[in-house]
C-alpha cells in the first residue's frame, strides 16, 4: 500500500500544469471537494483567464471576484476589470465561486477563491507570471470574498499529492471595491444571508467580520467606496482600513462622493479601444497610481 501511495504521489507530482489556458478552467482537475452536484454552472467553480499583450505584461497577475450578494455574478465586475488590468500589463483571472443561491454555504466560498490564488501561483513559472505579485480583487459581496482571501489563508501543505495545494493562499495585495467586510452591524443581510444562512452562530459571524480578522500578515490593501452608496454602508470600508493601520497594514482608502452601488469602473461593457479614459470613474486612475507604488504595474 506504501509503495502504491508513494507511486500516486510521484505520478501526481510529475503531470505538467497547463500552457497558458485561452479559456475558462475548472479549479480542480476531479470532483470539486464539496460540491452539492455536477452542474457546470451551479457546481464548478473556474477561472477565465484575461492575458494582457506580450509587450505590456509585466508579471503580475490579480483574481478577480465579481460581485451579486452571494447569489449571482455581476459580469461587469469580472470581465470589465479584467481588461483594464490588462491595459496595465497586468493579467486577470475572473472566478466564478460557488453561491448561495445554489445551496452553498461558507466556506465553499473561501474555498474556492483560496484555490484560484493556489492554482494561479502554482502555474506562474508556466505561465509567465511572477510567484510574489498575486493580486485579489473583489466589488461588493465579491468585495467580501476578496477580503476573506486576504485575512483567511494558508501557506500550503508541502507534501500534499495535488501540485496546487502546496502553494500558498496568501494573495500578495488585495483591492477591495464597495465592499461587503462585515457581517456584524454594518453588514448586507442578503450577502450575510447567501452566505451564512440564516441562523449563524455568534462564532461563525466573528469569523467572517473580516474587519475582525486582520493581522499583520494581511497584505497591503486599496479600498474604496463612495458616500451615496446605498446598497452596502461605507462603514465596512473604513472599518476594514482602520483594522488594517492598527495591524501596521499599509493601504489606501478612498472614499468619493459620487458612485452608485455597484458602478464598476463607470462604464459598463468597457472596450479598452473605444472608451475614453476620462469616461471611467476616479478610483479607477487611484488604483493605477497604486498598482505602481505596490509593483503590479509600470
Amino acid at each position: 500500500m506504501k509503495l502504491l501511495a508513494l507511486a500516486a504521489l510521484v505520478l501526481t507530482a510529475a503531470t505538467p500544469l497547463l500552457a497558458q489556458p485561452k479559456e475558462a478552467f475548472p479549479l480542480w482537475a476531479k470532483a470539486t471537494p464539496g460540491a452539492l452536484g455536477t452542474d457546470p454552472v451551479k457546481d464548478i467553480p473556474t477561472l477565465t483567464p484575461f492575458f494582457p499583450a506580450a509587450d505590456k505584461a509585466t508579471g503580475a497577475s490579480v483574481v478577480i471576484c465579481p460581485g451579486g450578494g452571494y447569489g449571482g455574478l455581476a459580469s461587469h465586475e469580472g470581465r470589465d476589470y479584467a481588461l483594464w488590468l490588462n491595459a496595465h500589463g497586468i493579467a486577470g483571472f475572473v472566478l466564478k465561486y460557488r453561491l448561495g443561491s445554489a445551496g452553498y454555504r461558507h466556506p465553499a466560498m473561501m474555498n474556492d477563491v483560496n484555490r484560484a490564488v493556489r492554482y494561479v501561483r502554482a502555474n506562474a513559472g508556466e505561465w509567465k507570471l511572477d510567484a510574489k505579485r498575486i493580486g485579489v480583487m473583489g466589488s461588493s459581496a465579491g468585495g467580501h470574498l476578496a477580503s476573506t482571501a486576504v485575512t483567511h489563508f494558508d501557506m500550503g501543505k508541502a507534501d500534499d499529492a495535488d501540485l496546487i495545494e502546496r502553494a500558498s493562499s496568501r494573495p500578495d495585495l488585495g483591492i477591495l471595491c464597495y465592499p461587503v467586510i462585515s457581517m456584524g452591524a454594518h453588514t448586507h443581510n442578503g450577502s450575510k444571508n447567501n452566505l451564512l444562512g440564516k441562523e449563524p452562530s455568534e462564532e461563525l459571524v466573528k469569523l467572517l467580520s473580516n474587519e475582525l480578522q486582520v493581522t499583520k500578515s494581511t497584505p497591503p490593501c486599496f479600498v474604496w467606496h463612495t458616500w451615496e452608496d446605498k446598497g452596502v454602508k461605507v462603514e465596512n470600508a473604513m472599518e476594514f482600513a482602520a483594522a488594517l493601520q492598527r495591524n501596521g497594514v499599509p493601504f489606501d482608502l478612498h472614499v468619493y462622493q459620487k458612485g452608485a452601488h455597484g458602478i464598476g469602473l463607470g462604464v459598463k461593457g468597457w472596450d479598452p479601444e473605444k472608451t475614453p479614459v476620462s469616461a471611467l470613474h476616479p478610483w479607477s486612475l487611484d488604483l493605477a497610481v497604486w498598482l505602481k507604488v505596490q509593483g503590479f504595474a509600470k
